[in-house]
């Protein structure tokens, strides 16, 4: 590319996963279908912008390769191997196990040669996207890369293109410094001075924020000029409550209340299958209810929604499967003929989730650690009656919640057990005042405004 040929976009955004897909059909035409999510709400505030996104599947591929195109919208035909290697291989295995912490330290990891081939194709990955976010910029653009994935692009972007501001986004935790330096050190280094490449580095806490800036001064010697920032994603409090009143969700409501049974109060949980999310000690902890409170038998329903996620890992198979296991041993061990203690979906379905947010006494939310945790911001916002949050202490949401939830160790299934019989015993008043407050917290940075700050404070240099 020639360093004197821009683009024309001010405002660019970048990110693994874009707004839309393709699909090939049987004919061989091509259909888009348009995402959903918080990303895609909190940009659609930005008209004029350029998304530069990776092609995820055949369809996205050929698509490319058509010269399909949605408007505002750059797909990037990286390798599917290449591709496979830096999104699976290195960011899913590598990276987010450990800002999440979950390495089973005694046999994993072990960085060896297939890492660093991996590794080479996560640079080339992140090159791809560097190299069309310079060539779509117009001089002095805005840009804000997404997450892990793309944690080398600031830097590399930062080399072609010195006229751009450039912020990068983290969604996941970050790891503390004794916990990061399991990677190798030339690693480390080289995933710490790729995001510094940025003007600004934000995070969803100032916890996971002041991890960062820890690992730059161990590591690098400090964030070299670089600015840290905190932007709080808050729930779509418009959106949310104008949805979960379609048809749709009524009729899945109907459907729930039907299975749960008449004058039962219900706890609920809304997960992807996802290591971090807890959701094996969150059904021991109900269990563990059952078991020594049994007053609740029969009166309670704990409505677990367990939605698979990355099914090409095994790990997560494995995961996926042990929550059928524990769900239907609770079942076996406690459920009477009108009684099924633990009603499981794992097939997602967004109506279905949101008609349980409205009828939720109890909302689990008790990951092992979370950038954030959404659900646990949205439940009090949907809630028809008024629910309690059962938090746990290491979702970046506790950060904002924590005062109105029950905040619970997520390691400890007999106190996380002691947490759902105090939710289930709360006075109705006090459940309100909580819901309330809850709300009111959950909805301080909407998914709109919390883009707009972001690229306020890159402008403001």
């Amino acid at each position: 590319m020639s360093s004197t040929t821009h683009g024309a976009a001010e405002v660019l955004v970048a990110s693994n996963r874009g707004p839309v897909s393709y699909v090939l059909d049987d004919a061989g035409g091509i259909a888009a279908k348009r995402g959903g999510g918080g990303l895609v709400s909190a940009l659609s505030v930005v008209e004029d912008k350029l998304w530069v996104c990776s092609a995820l599947s055949e369809g996205d591929r050929e698509a490319v390769r058509r010269g399909v195109a949605e408007p505002g919208v750059r797909m990037l035909d990286i390798d599917a191997e290449v591709h496979a290697d830096a999104y699976n291989g290195i960011a899913n295995s590598v990276l987010w196990f450990v800002h999440h912490m979950l390495y089973q330290t005694p046999l994993e990891p072990a960085f060896g040669p297939e890492f660093r081939r991996q590794w080479a194709s996560y640079e080339a990955y992140n090159r791809a996207f560097a190299e069309a976010l310079a060539e779509e910029a117009a001089p002095g653009a805005t840009v804000v890369v997404q997450d892990y994935h793309l944690a080398l692009v600031p830097g590399m972007l930062r080399e072609l293109r010195g006229d751009l501001r450039i912020g990068h986004f983290s969604h996941t935790p970050w790891a503390p410094v004794d916990y990061f330096r399991m990677l190798p050190d030339d690693i480390a280094e080289q995933v710490l001075r790729g995001m510094l490449g940025a003007d600004r580095c934000a995070f969803l806490t100032r916890r996971w924020a002041d991890a960062f800036t820890d690992c730059c001064t161990h590591l690098v010697g400090g964030t070299s000029g670089t600015r840290i920032g905190v932007h709080g994603l808050g729930a779509d409090a418009d959106f949310l409550r104008e949805r979960a009143h379609r048809d749709d969700v009524e009729e899945r409501l109907a459907a729930l209340r039907a299975q749960i049974g008449a004058d039962r109060k219900v706890i609920v949980r809304v997960d992807r299958t996802e290591l971090s999310k807890n959701i094996v000690r969150g059904l021991q902890a109900y269990e563990l209810l059952l078991e020594s409170s049994p007053e609740w038998r029969e009166r309670v329903v704990h409505v677990a929604f367990a939605y698979p996620s990355r099914q090409d890992l095994a790990v997560y198979r494995d995961y996926t499967d042990e929550v059928a296991r524990v769900a239907g041993a609770i079942n076996s061990r406690f459920g009477t003929e009108g009684w099924t203690p633990v009603v499981l979906h794992v097939k997602d379905d967004f109506a279905r989730s949101l008609a349980a947010y409205r009828i939720a006494d109890v909302a689990l939310v008790n990951p092992i650690r979370d950038g954030m945790n959404l659900v646990a911001k949205e439940v009090p916002v949907v809630s028809d009656d008024g629910c309690v949050l059962v938090l746990s202490r290491e979702a970046g949401a506790y950060e904002e919640l924590a005062e109105d939830a029950l905040t619970v160790n997520p390691y400890d299934v007999s106190g996380t057990s002691r947490a759902l019989a105090e939710a289930l015993a709360m006075p109705w008043d006090e459940r309100a005042e909580r819901t309330k407050r809850l709300a009111a917290a959950a909805t301080a940075l909407p998914p709109g405004a919390w883009f707009l700050g972001q690229l306020e404070a890159l402008r403001q240099g």
